[in-house]
């Protein structure tokens, strides 16, 4: 089979060395890629946004399969023009890719199924978004509807600062993304991110995994689009991973089918397992970033016919199969991040691979025959052991080995999870 992929983050290189290792694998492209995806692809100069240029290739170089990496090009559109074309993708359709594209949509498909959430009000002005606010009272949650790369959330404990992050989404600071906005209830309990294939009549669990979205040591300061991750999530049992399925993917595959948009891809579930179950904070239609990391460094089966499954319509009686350790992943990132930051950094050395640690490239590119950094989050520094503990000293033990003088990362990684086996 010959494959496009599309992206060029840490998500899409975990994904490039997963489909490279399947023997049903011809040949693998990917576009635009970076250094770390071109130790397993072919790299190609192709404008992803231009969608006819992705076609043209496609059938130019006689492409099976399409498997499109990041949220952008599904919101808008890449995967409808790929099928008209005739060429299989992995990816749901722009009406499906509302589920992320469109927080308002989401809660609202949650209504009508009756999908636990947290309860909601959308707005497109400021006053009245704040009346609501000032009403319900704080701890609340303001998100800008669209597309803000994971950084459009403010989780407010206070009431002035739901007030003031109702201003940075009217007054732009999200772009089109914060034209409008969802104000949510605030949900206690502990974050969770589960990962489920669908080909929109068949829904396969794949496995669970925990994300640090703060940018800070103890989970302070901003979010961002995630500093770190581990897999599985000790809070995600049989019971919780069965009740997911059963009240939130399963509902939500049925309604997107209902409401003429079957979902074809990947669900990406983040979870607050509260006192009542799991609750749906929100739905990615694209693995996570760096989620996608740890899974594929835990998954035994051969991803390449599972996304061609879904793609397909051909899911029913497939399996994944996934090793019990745990694996995870430190974000390096710049100094700056999410602020602004210095780009072309220079990265003097990355640490010898072995059978148990991989360093995934994120925001990297060859500069003057040297490896720099031209992204806010840039390696991946993953590793598997037995435990959390285990995968924690490898991982770190890993970044040691990495010589970039404008980097910085969290230190306390899997925190939760490595509390718990002390318990």
């Amino acid at each position: 089979m010959k494959v496009l992929l599309i992206g060029s983050g840490g998500r899409e290189h975990a994904l490039a060395w997963k489909i490279a290792q399947s023997p049903k694998l011809t040949r693998l492209y990917a576009a635009p890629g970076n250094p770390g995806i071109a130790e397993e692809a072919t790299l190609v100069a192709l404008d992803t946004d231009n969608h006819s240029d992705v076609v043209a290739f496609c059938l130019k170089e006689a492409i099976d399969f399409v498997v499109v990496g990041p949220e952008g090009p599904l919101v808008a559109g890449l995967a409808d023009v790929l099928r008209a074309a005739g060429i299989a993708v992995f990816g749901p359709s722009a009406a499906a890719a509302q589920l992320e594209g469109s927080k308002g949509f989401t809660k609202d498909l949650c209504a009508r199924y009756a999908i636990p959430t947290g309860a909601y009000g959308r707005f497109t002005d400021a006053e009245t978004a704040k009346a609501y606010v000032r009403a319900e009272g704080a701890p609340i949650v303001i998100k800008a509807d669209g597309l803000a790369a994971g950084k459009g959330v403010t989780v407010a404990m206070e009431l002035d600062e739901a007030l003031a992050a109702i201003d940075d989404c009217f007054d732009g600071a999200f772009g089109a993304a914060g034209a409008e906005v969802v104000v949510e209830a605030y949900l206690d309990g502990e974050e969770a991110s589960f990962f489920c294939l669908s080909d929109g009549k068949t829904a396969l669990a794949l496995a669970s995994a925990q994300d640090h979205k703060r940018v800070g040591d103890g989970d302070t300061g901003p979010n961002t689009g995630g500093m770190g991750a581990y897999s599985p999530a000790p809070v995600m049992t049989p019971e919780m991973t069965e009740r997911t399925m059963k009240e939130i993917i399963e509902p939500t595959m049925r309604g997107m089918a209902e409401s003429g948009h079957a979902f074809s891809g990947v669900f990406f579930a983040g979870l607050m397992i509260t006192a009542k179950g799991p609750e749906l904070i929100e739905y990615n239609v694209r693995f996570g970033d760096p989620e996608c990391q740890v899974l594929m460094m835990r998954m035994k089966s051969d991803l390449l016919p599972l996304l061609h499954a879904a793609a397909t319509g051909t899911l029913a009686g497939m399996d994944a199969e996934w090793r019990d350790e745990t694996a995870l992943t430190v974000v390096m990132a710049s100094k700056g991040y999410p602020g602004a930051y210095d780009k072309n950094t220079p990265i003097a050395a990355l640490p010898d691979a072995s059978a148990g640690t991989k360093v995934f490239h994120a925001g990297t590119a060859m500069k003057d025959g040297g490896l720099v950094a031209t992204g806010g989050r840039v390696l991946n520094v993953t590793a598997i052991g037995e435990s959390a503990s285990a995968a924690k000293a490898l991982a770190y033990a890993a970044v040691d080995g990495v010589s970039w003088d404008n980097g910085f990362y969290r230190h306390d990684i899997g925190w939760r999870a490595v509390a718990r086996e002390k318990a």
